[in-house]
């Protein structure tokens, strides 16, 4: 078969996404080991010949079914360059390999995944979705009937959820399974030891957490004992004739910005020291060792860790120990300050879902005698969140290009 006789290879969106075409391409230029385009607004973008064809999306080298990649780039030539580039009517770039293999890449594919400087920057904005918030916050707030009929209302709730951390839910009815019924729009709970639903009841007597007593509770993320925090809890709230008890909660990012902003060595220092959390019981011992403020590998604010009752005595060498005491002091008093508390009584037929690993809640004290107060809660971790909302984006018509993530 000649060089122009090569077979017509089914293409597709590679990861079931379809991206917009909001740029051309005008002209490219052939380099040695790399082609490099100039879009219809200026921008010039350069791609490697062997990162084309370890992208190329036809069923030859991305299951179609799965797609999965079947192709290995171990598998391309050591020469590997392209014979044969045009641009089609649509503005799809067309590449005849040395090796005989043929690929096609939209237009919108590749400008959403271009990684010259100007595009790297633009999709890391676009990925920073999060809005932190203070006392000024009015609560994101969705009907529980219509998340639970409507995908459109669902990816808002989601979208909220992720973004602002906070959400409640209205309307949620007094049947135990609200918060498993909700969940189930999303994905799988997670289960811990304390089930995969706990409720939260005053046990005096019997109790293995603080959660379970009348007492105010500090700012806190759940879990903290964990290699992983769960990313989501949902709390819905049964009965609540008792007197006190209000919910407050505020941005762990936002206390972390601020702490960066007006003490950037206590902020370097929560982030690069470690400290020990231990949940201790007669049938469970949970351990972690992490810092209080986790970074992800971008640099981005990705978690805070932080509950009182469960740290482990400090294990730093005498000469940081000081400088670790002042920084957690200050980061302990930014989360008391007015300018980030949010507080509000959850009444019965309303649900709590927030992110765990950013959003730190606690509870004001109640008199356990004035009344019953009966909550259900459960967890799910951060990753079926953010999976749901691709999944839900992919029906959905977006206004800016899809961020390659």
């Amino acid at each position: 078969m000649s060089e122009n006789q090569n077979p017509v290879i089914e293409t597709f969106a590679a990861d079931w996404r379809t991206f917009e075409t909001t740029h051309r391409i005008r002209t490219y230029k052939v380099l040695s080991d790399s082609l490099e385009t100039t879009w219809d607004d200026e921008r010039i973008s350069n791609y490697h010949f062997l990162w084309l064809r370890d992208n190329c999306p036809c069923s030859q080298c991305v299951h179609p079914r799965t797609r999965e990649q079947l192709f290995e780039v171990l598998d391309a030539p050591a020469n590997l360059s392209a014979q044969r580039i045009s641009l089609d009517k649509e503005g799809k770039l067309i590449v005849g390999w040395s090796d005989g293999h043929n690929s096609q890449y939209e237009a919108g594919w590749l400008r959403s995944h271009a990684y010259d400087p100007a595009s790297r920057s633009e999709r890391a904005e676009r990925l920073r979705s999060v809005e932190p918030w203070g006392s000024e916050l009015v609560i994101p707030s969705f009907d529980y009937s219509e998340v639970v009929s409507s995908d459109s209302v669902l990816l808002d709730w989601l979208l909220a959820a992720r973004d602002v951390g906070l959400t409640m839910l209205t309307g949620v009815p007094s049947a135990n399974e609200a918060v498993e019924t909700a969940a189930k729009r999303i994905s799988f709970m997670r289960e811990t030891n304390f089930g995969s639903i706990f409720e939260v009841k005053t046990k005096a007597e019997t109790t293995d957490s603080n959660a379970y007593t009348s007492l105010e509770l500090p700012a806190h993320t759940d879990m903290s004992t964990r290699e992983l925090q769960p990313g989501l809890q949902f709390l819905h709230c049964l009965i609540n004739d008792a007197a006190g008890g209000e919910s407050t909660f505020v941005d762990g990012f936002a206390i972390a910005a601020a702490l960066q902003a007006e003490a950037p060595e206590d902020f370097r220092v929560l982030c690069e020291h470690p400290i020990d959390f231990w949940n201790k019981a007669p049938q469970s011992d949970y351990r972690s060792h992490a810092p209080i403020i986790g970074l992800d590998a971008r640099g981005e604010l990705s978690e805070i860790r932080l509950t009182n009752w469960l740290r482990a005595p400090i294990n730093l060498p005498s000469s940081e120990m000081g400088a670790f005491y002042r920084a957690y002091q200050h980061f302990s008093a930014l989360t008391r300050d007015s300018r980030f508390l949010v507080s509000h009584r959850l009444e019965a037929g309303q649900m709590w879902c927030f992110d765990n690993r950013r959003i730190m809640h606690g509870r004001k004290a109640f008199d356990p005698t004035s009344g019953q107060r009966f909550l259900r809660g459960g967890y799910m971790d951060r990753d079926e969140l953010l999976s749901r909302i691709r999944v839900l984006e992919r029906s959905h018509v977006r206004s800016t290009p899809m961020a390659a993530s």
